[in-house]
């Protein structure tokens, strides 16, 4: 497509998005500045996650912490805690790893430069570009999934992704405005979520509807292709809800996981490995030589990639009996850092 046609295209977008923007607690009005830390909580934030799903949690942490190097002086297990519900915990240690980066090494304010963006702990090619674009201004190629699902759209792209990746970005690049480069990248996302939609596209109110090639060749739905998804594979455990009477009423063990690997840095109700076949060999793992009771359902816990099911006993211990781990008490538990998957059993186990 000529330079021309490309600015038609741009010039459509943003009439677009000036009528039809969302309105996003993270989001600069029209005339106001955007707050670069704001745009990178949000980012992080909505990565495999919803506009919905995120609003509250922004809210909270930016109540709580109204500025990053708030956020990197905070506990990390208050972190974890506040982020418990928006999955992929990993996401969350290197939001505090950064925070601490950005105090640390560039005086409390990003860097207004995708490469240095880049180097900050857990922002990857994305992200980098989403902060540079909208918080700075810098013309950078924004491509998220629903950039994705536009591009593909627009230029008829029918090799599967991922494979298809380098293609749309190149076809993003090429579409990337240097006047008002954030603005595009937030219309392209808007687009994406509420005309471009995954199934059902709204055409007829699409201001690219006219250059759309999936559109005109009647294919628009059945793009992005993606490969067949193999099956998620289901992985079992057992969970040891551990008591005593403690001098703070009823306790339970909880113990952190490791640093590194799912959940990692998370409390836990102590568990086996999570395995794919049966849980016998899970018993040698209990935390304490007790009789256990066995609860009658296990708790499900449906991760990205697998399925869990874990068998959750109980079991009672005194005070004086040697565990590794710490005790919480159980009318406190709200207080620590807690993925989903063991709240959940905590909700079993306290009936």
């Amino acid at each position: 497509m000529s330079g021309a046609g490309i600015g038609r295209l741009q010039d459509a977008l943003l009439a677009w998005y000036d009528r039809h923007r969302r309105d996003l607690p993270w989001r600069a009005g029209p005339g106001e500045s955007p707050d670069p830390y704001a745009v990178w909580l949000s980012e992080i934030m909505l990565q495999q996650t919803t506009v919905a799903t995120v609003k509250g949690y922004f809210d909270r942490f930016l109540a709580r912490w109204p500025t990053v190097a708030d956020l990197a002086a905070a506990p990390l297990d208050d972190v974890l805690t506040e982020w418990a519900g928006l999955g992929y915990y990993a996401r969350a240690r290197n939001l505090h790893k950064c925070a601490v980066a950005v105090a640390a090494a560039h005086g409390g304010r990003f860097p207004a430069d995708e490469a240095a963006l880049l180097a900050l702990p857990g922002i990857g090619r994305y992200t980098a570009a989403a902060i540079a674009a909208i918080a700075f201004g810098i013309p950078a190629t924004v491509v998220d999934g629903n950039v994705e699902r536009v591009v593909s759209r627009l230029r008829a792209v029918e090799t599967p992704l991922p494979e298809s990746k380098p293609e749309i970005y190149r076809h993003a690049e090429a579409l990337t405005p240097r006047s008002r480069p954030g603005d595009f990248a937030q219309a392209m996302m808007d687009l994406g979520a509420t005309v471009c939609t995954p199934r059902g596209p709204l055409c007829m109110v699409c201001p690219w509807s006219g250059a759309c090639a999936a559109r005109l060749a009647g294919i628009a739905a059945e793009l992005p292709r993606k490969k067949d998804r193999k099956p998620r594979p289901t992985r079992y455990g057992i969970a040891f809800w551990l008591e005593r009477r403690g001098a703070r009423g009823r306790e339970v063990l909880l113990r952190r996981r490791p640093e590194q690997g799912l959940l990692g840095g998370m409390m836990e109700v102590p568990s086996s490995p999570w395995l794919e076949g049966p849980t016998a060999d899970g018993w040698s793992h209990a935390p304490a030589q007790v009789p256990w009771t066995e609860l009658a359902e296990p708790v499900v816990h449906v991760f990205t990639h697998f399925r869990l099911e874990l068998d959750v006993v109980k079991g009672e211990v005194g005070r004086a009996v040697p565990v590794d781990g710490i005790w919480a008490p159980v009318a406190s538990l709200g207080d620590y850092a807690l993925p989903t998957v063991m709240a959940k059993v905590v909700k079993a186990a306290r009936g």
